[in-house]
């Protein structure tokens, strides 16, 4: 929680410091929340299994802020006319996100009676991961037409990074992890519940809605991944257990409101 505050202190200072020098450039701000379904993909469950996908999920919450080059609050006019100006939005974020974790798939199923049956299903884990970043937005079609039209859609694209502290925990039900009764051959040693600090690569697709003049509805597709397969506390030997050795990564379906400041 104190890193989660630092981070919260730090974005709110980059707002106000990016409003200070940015202003002097006639650029307008946007400011809003989302929030949604977040399936992480971990070291837990089987890959390309739907039941390890649609269980391992969690939520996410966040708030964002936006430059728009398209416009300048300062006079209330539109910026000289650019193809830049006119169909990208640099973005600004603070998110949080965590997700309740265990295996699914076969190997867990309940007619699997074996001790190694036992453990999986008793493995449990979690990861709530705090994030802040900048994303640059492409959207295709003109900005200036959007904000000039209630009702009108406006599709975008992104692409990013983000700096995160992870927070995960791995523990089992039947006691103490790493041992002979509790813990999978595949998992001795290979879990961590310390949490630390990971750089991410974003990439987004969506829309927005524009509700009124100055606010618009926003619907937003994740992917996010991280470059770090500790992020959800457990990292079996990726040479050794092939299955496990990508990255850690999540996808993200959100909603989102956001505001224009004039």
């Amino acid at each position: 929680m104190r890193i989660t505050k630092c981070f919260l202190i730090i974005f709110l200072l980059l707002l106000v410091f990016s409003n200070k020098i940015i202003a002097q450039y006639g650029f307008s701000h946007e400011v809003g929340i989302i929030t949604g379904s977040v399936a992480f993909q971990s070291d837990y469950g089987e890959r390309h299994d739907f039941s390890t996908n649609a269980g391992n999920t969690g939520y996410g919450i966040g708030i964002i802020h936006y430059l728009n080059f398209s416009y300048k609050a300062d006079c209330n006019c539109y910026t000289p006319e650019t193809y830049f100006n006119d169909h990208f939005k640099l973005r600004s974020e603070l998110s949080y996100n965590k997700t309740e974790l265990k295996h699914f798939g076969e190997w867990v199923r309940p007619e699997r009676k074996k001790l190694f049956n036992e453990q999986l299903r008793g493995m449990r884990g979690s990861t709530a991961v705090t994030n802040i970043g900048m994303q640059l937005e492409f959207f295709p079609m003109s900005i200036r037409d959007f904000t000039a039209t209630i009702g009108s859609w406006g599709p975008f694209l992104s692409l990013g990074g983000q700096f995160s502290f992870y927070d995960p925990e791995a523990y089992s039900t039947l006691g103490k992890l790493n041992t002979p009764a509790t813990t999978p051959i595949k998992y001795y040693n290979a879990t961590d519940n310390a949490g630390g600090t990971v750089w991410s690569i974003v990439s987004s697709v969506g829309s927005r809605y524009k509700i009124s003049p100055l606010s618009d509805l926003m619907v937003d597709l994740r992917f996010q991944y991280y470059f770090s397969n500790w992020v959800d506390g457990l990292n079996p030997d990726p040479k050794i257990y092939t299955e496990n050795r990508s990255n850690d990564w999540l996808v993200w379906f959100n909603f989102g409101y956001i505001y224009y400041i004039q």
